[in-house]
């Protein structure tokens, strides 16, 4: 299968191009910059240049795939700029592009979601495929409401939920390393209330692995969690993190949240998220096997990387 990525330089992307690779795919990669252009090439794939703004270029390239995964988002507009809904309705575009391109061909289309956008909808009990996001608690419902619409119109769509904590050595901007670098700053690695805010995760490879198995075999409209681990308590996490930096960990009210951690990682700490694989695992086979969330951190690479996160 001839497979268009999105995000294909990515902590996530990468090892998916890779993992597709090795099943004996071909897979082209979007790229925005050179330096993403020699990642991509660099573990076998070809380059496809490009932004989420060039919406005439993703309808191409998704004409010229036998499938499409979708992992790019203007995390630096979310996080950095602060405008999350900026980079919401970017995607949306990308995905509407993307998935009317597609239309009556049959051919998969994974796009991704995460785990958290069930914080707001699942209480009291644990997340699982079959559960919808509220539309007024996670704008991102939005991206999986598009795009499995699709599956509607002869495109093999599903979504692929991802936990807030995707982790591995390759993992230099998301949330656990600015958890890290939060703790720090500050001197000690923070929780809130009593910690018991719970969230999933899963290794990188494991994600990776996951990606390959919706693209091949996924049905229309499906949703898949790439959760390896149901819910971890973020005290137990606050607590690894200080270990590994020699700092303490201390609970700190909500209304600190913001200012110890940033303001979007501060609006979400505190969000239990706990998730359920279990219908993914029999659906599509798989079996996460690589190093656990707390196992992962005690190795010590966060650490490492800790300063240039903070910079």
């Amino acid at each position: 299968m001839r497979v268009f990525v999105t995000g294909a330089s990515g902590h996530i992307g990468l090892p998916v191009v890779r993992e597709l690779l090795a099943a004996g795919h071909t897979v082209f990669g979007l790229a925005r910059s050179e330096a993403s252009a020699q990642t991509i090439a660099s573990a076998g794939g070809e380059v496809r240049r490009g932004t989420l703004d060039d919406l005439d270029g993703l309808r191409e390239a998704a004409k010229a795939a036998d499938g499409v995964i979708h992992l790019a988002f203007k995390h630096d507009l979310a996080l950095v700029t602060g405008d999350f809904m900026g980079a919401v309705t970017a995607d949306l575009r990308a995905v509407e592009a993307i998935g009317e391109a597609l239309v009556g061909s049959g051919k998969p289309f994974v796009n991704t979601t995460g785990t958290m956008l069930l914080a707001h909808s699942v209480r009291g009990r644990i997340g699982t495929e079959e559960d919808v996001g509220q539309t007024g608690g996670n704008p991102r419902v939005a991206s999986e409401t598009l795009s499995l619409g699709f599956a509607e119109r002869g495109v093999r769509a599903s979504i692929m939920r991802l936990a807030p904590t995707v982790h591995s050595s390759l993992d230099h901007h998301g949330f656990l390393p600015m958890i890290v670098a939060a703790a720090r700053k500050n001197g000690f690695s923070a929780y809130v209330g009593e910690g018991a805010a719970r969230w999933p995760a899963a290794h990188t490879l494991d994600a990776a692995r996951l990606y390959r198995l919706a693209l091949e075999s996924a049905p229309a409209g499906a949703r898949v969690h790439a959760a390896a681990e149901e819910g971890v308590p973020f005290r137990a996490i606050a607590e690894a993190v200080g270990q590994g930096l020699g700092v303490p960990a201390k609970s700190i009210a909500l209304e600190q949240a913001a200012e110890i951690f940033g303001g979007f990682l501060g609006m979400i700490t505190q969000l239990d998220n706990p998730t359920s694989s279990a219908r993914t695992r029999e659906l599509l086979g798989w079996k996460p096997t690589h190093a656990n969330l707390l196992a992962d951190i005690a190795e010590g690479h966060y650490f490492a990387r800790a300063s240039e996160v903070s910079r």
